[in-house]
Order: structure tokens, then C-alpha cells, then sequence
């Protein structure tokens, strides 16, 4: 019983904080700030994919669905990365 509720205390806590990472994608002073503020909330996704995971007992399947997302997460941020990089902007 105290496992459960840990869960649900940290996926409510994490639902919490993705609003605060969600201010800073739209309202970054700058591009940069943006893009940190969309890894931001990537990265409480695939640690709610993960507790979501423990809390129906199907931790494995979670886990695969977690890594392919932050993959695919890196991938899109250093596509971008590198974008700005040879656009030259710098903010």
C-alpha cells in the first residue's frame, strides 16, 4: 500500500511540474530556453512512463516505450542543434 501511494504522490508531482517546463517553451526569453524547456517536459514523460509502468506491473514494456522516447528525444534535439548551429543563431 505505501508503494502505491509513492507512485501516485510522484506521477502527481511530475504531472505538476511539466506546466512550469511548458511556461518556459512558450515564454523562453530565447530559443535556447525554449528548447531546454521542451526537454524538460521529454524527460518528466518518460519518468511518468516509467512510475505508470511500476504502478500496473508492467515495468518492461514501459521501460522500452521510455528509452525509444528519449531517443527519439536526442535525436530531435541535436537535429535542431545542429540546425540553429549552421543557420547562425545565436540568442
Amino acid at each position: 500500500m505505501k508503494e502505491t501511494s509513492l507512485l501516485l504522490f510522484s506521477l502527481a508531482f511530475l504531472l505538476l511540474l511539466i506546466p512550469i517546463y511548458l511556461y518556459r517553451a512558450v515564454k523562453g526569453p530565447d530559443l535556447f530556453n525554449r528548447l531546454i524547456g521542451l526537454n524538460g517536459i521529454a524527460t518528466k514523460s518518460i519518468l511518468i512512463l516509467i512510475f505508470a509502468g511500476a504502478y500496473t506491473g508492467q515495468l518492461d514494456m514501459f521501460i522500452d516505450i521510455g528509452l525509444s522516447y528519449g531517443m527519439l528525444n536526442l535525436v530531435g534535439s541535436v537535429a535542431i542543434g545542429k540546425y540553429l548551429e549552421r543557420k547562425g543563431i545565436k540568442e
